[in-house]
């Protein structure tokens, strides 16, 4: 069974940092392109970064690009996303995907929330 599960979200302070991370099971990891979205809301679901099979190519929103950071470890089959000056509008749902052309796979979501 295939399973994507985030954490690591919560409620920090505007310029505060968080590390996001998502454990996954039941596919290989290792074939796969990851993804972070987020989805505040009455918003669209947004695509904030994904990362290749093997790291070698990462890809950014531009809103997000020189704060946020996706990594991968594929011995432990997790992706993780480490998020920098973090600003009130980042507020959102953030949710781990597997596939790189097309999503195959979901996790539910953690919630951050940036508010002083």
């Amino acid at each position: 069974q295939v399973q994507l599960v985030e954490s690591g979200g919560g409620l920090v302070q505007p310029g505060g940092s968080l590390r996001l991370s998502c454990a996954t099971t039941g596919f290989s990891f290792s074939n796969y392109g990851m993804n972070w979205y987020r989805q505040a809301p009455g918003k669209e679901r947004e695509l904030v970064a994904r990362i290749t099979s093997g790291s070698w190519r990462t890809e950014y929103a531009d809103s997000v690009k020189g704060r946020f950071t996706i990594s991968r470890d594929n011995h432990k089959n997790t992706v993780a996303l480490q998020m920098n000056s973090l600003k009130p509008e980042d507020t959102a749902v953030y949710l781990c995907a597997a596939g790189w052309d097309s999503i195959s796979s979901w996790g539910q979501g953690t919630q951050v929330t940036v508010s002083s």
